[in-house]
């Protein structure tokens, strides 16, 4: 697949999880296993709201949604999941057709990484994939106060790019993603389409 970024596009910002990187199978047997420990079992559309979003909204709403309150707090069940995300994260590839683009753009535009996953995740992940070399920014979860769909992630990204927001274009695999950059202008590209996206 030969993609050509659009007119006028100044810098590129790249989610990780779905997007870079195929970890959305990983991450959601994660979850699954986590929720498990606690007797509690969630479902594949569940996760799927909450693509791109932070760990601890998502853990906070399996809470909510599976009665585990006062059995499991938000913490001991991101700990759990990442223990479990920690023992196949090795198994993780890149994306080909979006990897493919920070490749072909790399020395040519400025690039980052804006994920809602978490720092020491998303570190590994990008050395997993052999994709890290390509990014000197990347803003996580731990780096921001508002998640997806609130726009403060690309903001972060933008201003450290320093290129104005109608001149970037993101590639994302959610909507919670794709709305956040619509928001402040920027163009959002949905790379869904792009590859075959399993997540069991």
């Amino acid at each position: 697949m030969q993609y050509e970024i659009k007119s006028g596009i100044k810098g590129l910002i790249f989610d990780l999880d779905g997007t870079l990187a195929d970890t959305m199978p990983y991450h959601f047997r994660s979850w699954k296993l986590a929720c498990q420990k606690y007797g509690a079992d969630i479902d594949t559309d569940f996760l799927r709201k909450y693509t791109g979003t932070a760990g601890w909204i998502i853990a906070s709403e399996i809470i909510k949604k599976c009665g585990l309150d006062g059995r499991v707090t938000v913490d001991q069940l991101i700990a759990e999941k990442v223990v479990q995300f920690h023992k196949i994260q090795h198994k993780v590839k890149p994306i080909k057709p979006v990897a493919d683009i920070a490749r072909k753009y790399y020395g040519k535009l400025p690039m980052s990484v804006g994920t809602g996953g978490h720092r020491e995740a998303v570190e590994r992940t990008l050395e997993i994939t052999g994709l890290r070399k390509y990014f000197d920014i990347i803003v996580t979860a731990n780096d921001v106060q508002h998640f997806k769909p609130d726009p403060e992630t690309f903001l972060k990204c933008a201003e450290q790019m320093q290129i104005e927001p109608e001149f970037i274009e993101v590639f994302e695999d959610g909507d919670l993603g794709l709305e956040a950059a619509q928001e402040v202008g920027m163009t959002a590209t949905d790379v869904r389409t792009w590859y075959d996206s399993r997540w069991e």
